[in-house]
């Protein structure tokens, strides 16, 4: 019901935009980077998604808060922190196959952590909570095979992201 076909003006559009400014686009949000890093690893072979990419995780990795495991809001606010916008990062980074420490790290500090405000009732907590432990649907590989290192995955032209033991598992490797 939602396939290419049904979304055909919005990924024709999505693709201008991406075409026409990946080369200056610098995000320095969390959830737009963990966004950035879920939307490229559906074009893993295409020039914007391996820059943004690259940009993302090097913009991420002065993000990270640890102790005690989170990413900032921004690179200039260590202190400020946002589960359901840490779930869209760790969406992300499931996405791109790379930094499963982190993704436990956010996961179990936020399962206790609570904000005191709003975002701690809101649904939109609870659903980013449910795509962060159980990203499979949104994932071009559905979810299959794991996430073991802290290491950066190679690319290859066959899927989004190569993992060395489910290459093996596969016969692949």
């Amino acid at each position: 019901m939602l396939g290419e076909d049904a979304l055909a003006v919005e990924i024709a559009q999505m693709r201008d935009l991406m075409e026409r400014d990946w080369r200056t686009l610098d995000i320095e949000q969390d959830l737009g980077l963990g966004m950035m890093l879920w939307l490229a690893h559906f074009f893993p072979d295409e020039p914007w998604a391996e820059a943004q990419t690259r940009r993302s995780l090097r913009t991420l990795e002065t993000m990270w808060v640890d102790p005690p495991g989170y990413f900032s809001r921004a690179p200039w606010l260590g202190d400020t922190k946002f589960a359901f916008t840490n779930y869209g990062v760790s969406l992300g980074l499931q996405a791109a196959g790379i930094w499963p420490g982190r993704i436990d790290r956010l996961n179990a500090f936020f399962e206790d952590w609570r904000s005191g405000d709003e975002y701690d009732r809101e649904a939109i907590t609870w659903v980013m909570a449910c795509t962060s432990h159980l990203p499979g649907a949104f994932l071009a590989r559905g979810g299959e095979g794991s996430i073991e290192s802290d290491e950066p995955r190679e690319r290859s032209s066959a899927g989004p992201v190569v993992d060395g033991s489910a290459s093996r598992r596969e016969g692949r490797g």
